[in-house]
């Protein structure tokens, strides 16, 4: 199955679902930012990977705008080279605007992420061809006041739904790109890479690193430098 046909099959699996206060508003961006997703999976997703690393879902700045994991937009346009027509989702929150490659703002966590591998790689390409970056969930959650809601805030039902799919499409990930080395951006994601190996079965090593995000004080103090160490010592980099 190739990444493009995952991506699509989850999209499909996801819409139906339905979730109670106090989550008011869903994006997709599987739906309103699909032309740059595709655009990410088709040029970066191809052949076998020795890392794939794992987020939790879309960022209000990044994969929100972007359509790509932790899509700082000025990663995704000058950096990877994707800059397609992003459109807008529906029951948008007013504070909570898609804009596309016009937002303004900047999302920290991806800009630290791909920061690092720009600085370590170089070009894209180079990091592109042994690693790739996935969400495990592509839904954004908002409350009715805008505020950000993660998977792991909402009820135990909503999420045993949900997440039956969104554990579906990362084990599509990992059998599609074989990689030896499945890498959670945090503890969540982490939990669910170990989750994928054992439905799995299979012979792949999983690891964490910190989360970027700068709601962590450990992250705001050089987090470039502690991913490296921590990757480093898990014997991903050398």
């Amino acid at each position: 199955m190739s990444l493009i046909t995952a991506a699509l099959k989850l999209r499909e699996a996801l819409r139906p679902l339905r979730f109670a206060p106090p989550t008011a508003h869903i994006y997709n961006p599987l739906d309103y930012a699909w032309a740059a997703h595709e655009a990410y999976l088709g040029r970066f997703g191809a052949g076998r990977k020795k890392v794939v690393l794992v987020g939790m879902n879309p960022g209000p700045f990044g994969m929100t705008q972007t359509g790509v994991p932790f899509g700082e937009i000025a990663a995704v346009r000058d950096w990877m080279g994707i800059c397609e027509p992003v459109g807008r989702p529906e029951h948008e929150h007013p504070k909570r605007p898609v804009l596309g490659f016009d937002c303004p703002q900047s999302e920290v966590s991806g800009r630290r992420l791909w920061g690092l591998f720009k600085e370590r790689f170089g070009r894209a390409e180079a990091f592109f061809q042994d690693h790739f970056v996935a969400n495990y969930c592509p839904l954004v959650f908002m409350e009715d006041s805008g505020r950000n809601r993660t998977p792991d805030k909402l009820p135990v039902e909503e999420v045993t739904a949900m997440e039956k799919h969104c554990d579906e499409h990362l084990q599509a990930v990992i059998s599609t790109l074989k990689p030896a080395w499945v890498i959670g951006v945090g503890a969540f994601a982490e939990e669910r890479a170990l989750r994928a190996r054992d439905a799995l079965g299979a012979g792949f090593q999983v690891g964490r690193v910190l989360h970027p995000s700068p709601a962590s004080p450990a992250a705001n103090r050089d987090w470039a430098g502690m991913a490296t160490r921590q990757l480093v010592k898990l014997g991903v980099w050398s």
